[in-house]
């Protein structure tokens, strides 16, 4: 036993004091690489689309009713939007943005909701309060700072056109197409006029308004 415990004091002393590095250094001679030698990416980093006919499970953007979820193709249904670009999110008056509106009431059902995914995938660049120089996307990239969305510029904005940067997105800001479905769109859209209105803007808070707001005018 006493043989045995130079080697190993040795080998404890070895794997303390260099890491993991000999473990690192026996992965790359047997396959070539180290898994702790890796590209990483952080949360919200060059989103990646689904691979080109994959169906991903936000094909459930597209569900028949409100609160239900579609893993097939999409449904028919009066509230279908029309296809757009991102050329046309760089214009907030542009013909398409007339050609629907917001097809979600603006309840509590909605209004929680939106709250949900607005501080899941919106305020880390524009700020729980909608303010994007408070954003938390900041403390490391201050270059980024977004849309200030309780300001008068995206209060003048219809609810369609905000969707459609939701939908497609609009220059440095990312398409979110594929991780926010149809109707959360929506809600994230009436949460946005409730930001508004808590902080003084002009989009009244009462349900519907936001609906009148994406007739487009």
């Amino acid at each position: 036993m006493r043989n045995l415990r130079k080697p190993l004091v040795l080998a404890a002393a070895l794997l303390t004091t260099g890491a993991c590095t000999p473990m690192d250094d026996a992965m790359v001679a047997i396959f070539g690489r180290s898994m702790r030698d890796q590209v990483t990416y952080d949360p919200y980093e060059a989103p990646l689309l689904p691979a080109e006919n994959s169906v991903p499970f936000a094909a459930g953007n597209l569900p028949a009713a409100r609160g239900d979820v579609n893993i097939g193709q999409p449904e028919a249904g009066e509230w279908m939007v029309p296809d757009f670009t991102q050329a046309q999110t760089s214009n907030p008056n542009a013909p398409i943005w007339t050609r629907f509106a917001n097809s979600v009431p603006a309840d509590e059902a909605s209004l929680a909701r939106g709250e949900e995914l607005f501080n899941r995938y919106c305020s880390v660049c524009h700020g729980a309060a909608g303010i994007g120089a408070e954003s938390q996307i900041l403390e490391k990239w201050p270059a980024l700072a977004a849309y200030n969305l309780a300001g008068e510029t995206v209060q003048a904005y219809s609810d369609a056109y905000i969707y459609g940067m939701i939908r497609v997105g609009r220059g440095v800001m990312p398409s979110y197409g594929y991780q926010i479905t149809h109707f959360d769109r929506w809600n994230i859209v009436n949460y946005v006029r409730r930001i508004q209105a808590q902080g003084g803007g002009a989009q009244a808070a009462a349900p519907g308004a936001a609906q009148a707001d994406g007739e487009g005018n």
